[in-house]
C-alpha cells in the first residue's frame, strides 16, 4: 500500500492494484480488511503503536518521554510519503490516530520514570495528551520550515519543551 501511495494518488489505488502487488487473493485480503482505507490505517496503527512505544520497549533509562529523535529520522526519510498523504487528504486523520498512541505511550512512560514522580497521577493523562498533541505540532512545522533541524536537535527541544512546562506547572 505504501508502495502504491507513492506511485499514484490514493483515490485512485484500488483494491485490486492492492491485490496485484501483493500476490493474495481477493478473499484472502476481505478476511483481514473491509477495503483500501482499512488496510491503510491498520498500517499506521501499527506503525504508531510500535513507534510511540519504542523508549519502553528499548527499557530506556533517559529522561526522555517520547522517541522524538526516531520518528523526525523516519519522517525525514519519508517526506514523499508525507506530501501523498496530505495530496489525499489523510493526514489530519493520521496525526490524530498518532495523537492518540503517543498520548498513551508519553503516560506510560512517566508513570515509571524517577523524575516524574512530582506529577500527580490524575494530571498524567492530561499532559501526555499534551504533550502528543504539541509532537505533531512540532512534527508539522518542522516539515513545512523544509526539515531544516536535524532529528537530535528536534529532539532535544522537544523534551527541554516538555520538562521546562512540566517543571513550571509543578
Amino acid at each position: 500500500m505504501v508502495q502504491l501511495i507513492l506511485e499514484k494518488p490514493f483515490d485512485s489505488i484500488t483494491v485490486q492494484d492492492v491485490l496485484d502487488r501483493a500476490g493474495v487473493a481477493r478473499s484472502t485480503f476481505y478476511t483481514h480488511y473491509r477495503d483500501k482505507d482499512d488496510l491503510f490505517f491498520s498500517d499506521v496503527d501499527d506503525f504508531f503503536g510500535l513507534m510511540s512505544t519504542l523508549l519502553i520497549r528499548k527499557g530506556e533509562v533517559s529522561t526522555r518521554i517520547a522517541p522524538v529523535r526516531e520518528l523526525f529520522a523516519h519522517l525525514f526519510e519519508g517526506k514523499a510519503f508525507h506530501d501523498a498523504l496530505v495530496s489525499a487528504g489523510k493526514i489530519h486523520d493520521v496525526w490524530e490516530l498518532g495523537r492518540g498512541h503517543f498520548a498513551r505511550a508519553i503516560e506510560q512512560r512517566l508513570s515509571t520514570l524517577d523524575c516524574a514522580r512530582t506529577i500527580p497521577a490524575t494530571e498524567r493523562a492530561a499532559i501526555a495528551q499534551a504533550f502528543a498533541g504539541a509532537l505533531l505540532s512540532l512534527v508539522s512545522s518542522w516539515i513545512a520550515r523544509g526539515m531544516k533541524e536535524s532529528p537530535a536537535q528536534m529532539d532535544e527541544l522537544y523534551h527541554r519543551l516538555f520538562w521546562s512546562g512540566v517543571s513550571a506547572s509543578g
